[in-house]
Order: structure tokens, then C-alpha cells, then sequence
């Protein structure tokens, strides 16, 4: 998602593989006359495919892999790089923008709010002040290298963290109610929202200073307040929370239409203040997540059916298309465009892994530092969404995206493996020898 200024409809008149041939029709007189265009859907069929195989092909071949990683692979084999079969044309974009607000959507509601209070927010905070100095440190080197256009840009790219991607791995690894877990996800917590804000604030792509732009976000944060206000105010009703819970598991599906709903209403608005939209798709989540506690269970499967919406239908979509229009040929022109991946590699694990020393205190073992220094490192939806952004504006040449994205499909590969190891390993030790006792995270 982007600014409206990038993502009018007026962008989609002719992409790039639609099928704008005409056809014919019969008339009222029964002669065969030019009917209006038609739009080719062979690529929905083929990006839907990919989605079919990703998660299939991990499930056989048990790889120990998020989907998104072969989604974007199997997107460059089968678009203009690789075999040829599908384009990014206008079906395709469609569906990929609304896979991006559900992703961020979906994002939003995994903010773990209660988690982010008292000395184990100052510490988080902490975190990522450093990160997002190193970050900035790097992204100057980066420029003056020739490398980059904008260290702010880079810098925001670098300091983000994938929580939809480390989540699992804390879990399996069994280390999310403990307190280093917890400072781990709230770390990763902050390092996916601020990220998110700093784009809105400094890259929206609309005219105006930095602090005519501040204004707006404010302007906007206060509306989403409101927003979630009224929906608080809403529930106080007991005839339409009655309405709500006849209508939830109907055909209706109400709870979720509203989820839509407030998506799209957060997204539009994001853009007439002039911000980036991705920024209305995370609110419109952590605004949900915030307001629907749930506390009497009486919709207990309506964040799944969400789930089920984003990840089983869009969200796909937005990945298999970010591979269809990589141009990985423009990494093997050249040997220095090919080194541009372990050099965005090694920033992300600078910039997001030393930090994670701040978390010694709270860590039984100095793996599983090294384990939190690899798991924010891993970072995969930011790089490709900013990335975009900044080839967009003009600030992002269209190799470096492409090596950023691919330094992140790798942090995504390796960095998870080899921290889900390491925790596995220290939680064994763990087992056989005597409990050390950490520090509480509870606020004085």
C-alpha cells in the first residue's frame, strides 16, 4: 500500500501483461460488433496456484521455512525472470494491495499491548534507540559508498523486525511466557510498529514539511482514537451486541465485514491526510486488538476467521507478485551488485543483533542472546514494502531493492534455523541442570 498519490486507480488504466484485446458480441440486430475490454485473470489462476504449492511443498518436504519465503521464489520462477507464465498486471496488483492491508492488519493485531508497560518497555525502547542510531550510522556509510541514496530510508529498512515471523519460533521453542521471550516479542513488537510510523512521517510521498506532516499523523492518530472510541461506545449496546452474536457465524459473517470495514475506512483515511496507508492497515488492527478484548468469549474464533481471510486468500498474493516483478537478473550483471546481499545482510544483523545485549540480564545462557541477536535480524515484509516505496520516490535504485529483498528472503531462511537451535540447545541445558533465577519484568 502506499500514498494515494502512487496508488491511484488512474496507475491501473494499462499495466504491463493485461489483456486489452477486444472482443466481439452480438448486437441487437444480431451483427458481431467490438465489445468493451477484457481483463486476462491467467495470473490470479497462477498466483493462486503458487499459494496452493508453498505451504504443501513445506508440509512434504518438512523445511523448516515460512511460506512467504517460497512464495516469493516460486513468484520469480514462474513471472518474466523465470518461465514467463504470469505478469503483474492489473487482477494481480489489485488483489496484491489487498493482501498488503491484511498483512498489516494482521500485524497490528499481534501487538501484544499489555506487554508493552513498565521496565520492560523502557528497556525495549532502549533497544531499538540503539538500533535506529547504528541503523542511521549505516545507512550514512551506505551513502557515502555510493550504495545508497537515503540513510533514513535504509535506516528505517534495517531497524524493523518480522514478529509474525519470529512469533512462531519463540513458540516452539518454548520460550514466549518467559521473561526473556517476553522481552524478545516486545522488542520485536516495537522494532515492527515504529518503523511503520517513521515511513508514513518521512516517505508518504506528498508535499509538505516535516512538520506539516507531523500534524497530519497526529490529526490521524487522533481519528483512529476516535474510531475505536465509538466502537468501544458501540459495544456498550446490548441490542446490537445481541445482533453482533446472532450474525457472527451466520452467512452474514458481521464481526468480519466490520473488521473489513474499518480497514478500508483507516486506509482511505490515511491517504487524505496524506500518509502512507500501510500505516491505517496496522492501526486498523492494533485498533482491534485493543478494543476487542473479548473478555466473556463469546467470539472466540473471530481473530482465526480473520486469519483465515488474510493468510488463505490476500496476503499470498502481495508475496507471489513481489517476486513476479523482482528483476534478479540486474544482481548477476555484476560482481558488486551481487555483494550488495551480504552486505544488506550483515547491516541487518549489525543493526538489529546488538541491541539484543541489552537482554543479558533477563538470558539464562549467552545463546540465547545470540538467539534474540538472530531473531531481530529476521526481517522480510518491511524491506519489501519500503523497498518498494523508495524505488518509487526515486530514492531506491531498482538492484539495491532487489539485493535488500533478497538479504531479507535470507535472514528469513537462516537466522530463524539456526536461533531455533541455539534456544532448543540452552532449553535442554536448562533441563538438566539447576533453574537460574532471572529478573522479574513486572513494573515497580
Amino acid at each position: 500500500m502506499g500514498s494515494q498519490s502512487r496508488y491511484h486507480p488512474r496507475r491501473y488504466n494499462a499495466p504491463p501483461g493485461v489483456d486489452r484485446r477486444p472482443v466481439t458480441s452480438r448486437n441487437e440486430s444480431g451483427r458481431r460488433g467490438t465489445n468493451e475490454n477484457v481483463i486476462s485473470f491467467t495470473s490470479v489462476a497462477l498466483v493462486a496456484a503458487v499459494a496452493v504449492v508453498a505451504p504443501l511443498a513445506i508440509g512434504v518436504t518438512r523445511l523448516r521455512l515460512p511460506a512467504i519465503v517460497i512464495e516469493i521464489l516460486l513468484g520469480i520462477v514462474i513471472g518474466k525472470q523465470g518461465l514467463g507464465w504470469a505478469t503483474n498486471d492489473e487482477p494481480v496488483q489489485v488483489l496484491s494491495l489487498i493482501g498488503l492491508a491484511f498483512l498489516l492488519l494482521l500485524a497490528g493485531l499481534e501487538i501484544d499491548f499489555d506487554r508493552l508497560r513498565g521496565r520492560l518497555l523502557r528497556l525495549t525502547a532502549i533497544s531499538f534507540a540503539l538500533s535506529f542510531g547504528l541503523a542511521l550510522a549505516v545507512g550514512y556509510g551506505l551513502e557515502s559508498g555510493g550504495l545508497v541514496k537515503s540513510p533514513l530510508l535504509i535506516a528505517i529498512v534495517l531497524s524493523a523486525t518480522g514478529l509474525g515471523v519470529i512469533l512462531p519460533i519463540l513458540k516452539d521453542a518454548g520460550e514466549t511466557s518467559t521473561p526473556f521471550g517476553q522481552v524478545v516479542v516486545a522488542g520485536a513488537s516495537i522494532a515492527e510498529v515504529t518503523p511503520i510510523v517513521l515511513l508514513s512521517l518521512f516517505f508518504s510521498g506528498h508535499s509538505g514539511g516535516l512538520g506539516g506532516k507531523l500534524v497530519l499523523l497526529i490529526a490521524f492518530l487522533v481519528f483512529a482514537v476516535a474510531v475505536g472510541g465509538a466502537i468501544l461506545g458501540l459495544e456498550h449496546s446490548m441490542r446490537l451486541s445481541e445482533t453482533l452474536l446472532r450474525l457472527q457465524d451466520t452467512t452474514a459473517e458481521i464481526r468480519v465485514r466490520c473488521a473489513f470495514l474499518l480497514l478500508a475506512l483507516l486506509v482511505v483515511c490515511a491517504s487524505k491526510f496524506g500518509l502512507e496507508a500501510i500505516l491505517g492497515a496496522f492501526l486498523a488492527g492494533a485498533t482491534l486488538k485493543l478494543v476487542d478484548r473479548d473478555e466473556s468469549m463469546t467470539h472466540t474464533f473471530f481473530h482465526g476467521k480473520l486469519e483465515a481471510v488474510g493468510f488463505g486468500v490476500f496476503v499470498p498474493f502481495f508475496f507471489v507478485s513481489t517476486g513476479i516483478k523482482l528483476d534478479v537478473t540486474t544482481l548477476f550483471q555484476s560482481g558488486a551488485a551481487l555483494l550488495r546481499v551480504p552486505i544488506f545482510l550483515g547491516a541487518l544483523l549489525l543493526v538489529r543483533g546488538v541491541p539484543a545485549l541489552l537482554y543479558r540480564p533477563l538470558a539464562e545462557r549467552r545463546s540465547q542472546v545470540a538467539a534474540a541477536a538472530l531473531l531481530q535480524a529476521t526481517s522480510l515484509s518491511i524491506p519489501v514494502v519500503a523497498g518498494q516505496i523508495g524505488v518509487d520516490l526515486g530514492l531506491l535504485r531498482p538492484t539495491n531493492y532487489v539485493a535488500l529483498v533478497a538479504a531479507g528472503l535470507l535472514s528469513v531462511i537462516v537466522f530463524p534455523l539456526i536461533s531455533l537451535t541455539l534456544l532448543r540447545n540452552a532449553r535442554a541445558s536448562n533441563e538438566t541442570e539447576p533453574a537460574c533465577v532471572t529478573p522479574s519484568l513486572q513494573t515497580p
